[in-house]
């Protein structure tokens, strides 16, 4: 797998926890390993703009997805083609604010909106019940799974 990670935002962030998350989440999802993915991390006032200009929604967000070659997710036997995954953007400053309200750690949100992006760049979405339940099932697979692959480092 080819992920960059360009952290353009004043707060650190563990960008080797988030490839790893990246890498267990393609892996997952059957994505080919030649398949390339960008992770930008930028500050709120980078993230109101993106959000105003693509959204149309006033201030800044927590994750955006920006997908290139509209790759789906493979199966064990047929892996999604190699391609251009696309880009997603954090913002670390959203992140620590609603890590905070959810009662867990800035990186733990960090990575949940990892795995919420590529969900995103892969064709899943939560506009209607039905997807949010099926998206937010594989999510929640995806960082349950990761958790444990850490534990056993």
């Amino acid at each position: 797998m080819s992920i960059e990670i360009n952290n353009e935002s004043v707060i650190p962030v563990d960008e080797v926890a988030l490839q790893r998350l990246a890498t267990y989440a393609l892996d997952f999802l059957h994505v080919h390993p030649d398949a390339e993915l960008a992770i930008l991390l930028v500050d709120e006032g980078a993230m109101e703009q993106l959000h105003l200009q693509w959204m149309d929604e006033p201030g800044p967000t927590d994750v955006l997805s920006f997908p290139m070659d509209e790759l789906r997710p493979g199966a064990e036997d047929a892996l999604t083609p190699a391609g251009l995954l696309g880009d997603i953007v954090l913002c670390p400053q959203v992140a620590v604010s609603q890590a905070e309200t959810a009662g867990h750690s800035p990186l733990e949100e960090m990575l949940l909106l990892t795995a919420h992006g590529i969900l995103h760049l892969l064709g899943f979405d939560h506009a209607e019940p039905e997807e949010e339940k099926e998206m937010f099932g594989v999510q929640r697979d995806i960082l349950v799974g990761f958790a444990l692959s850490e534990r056993t480092k």
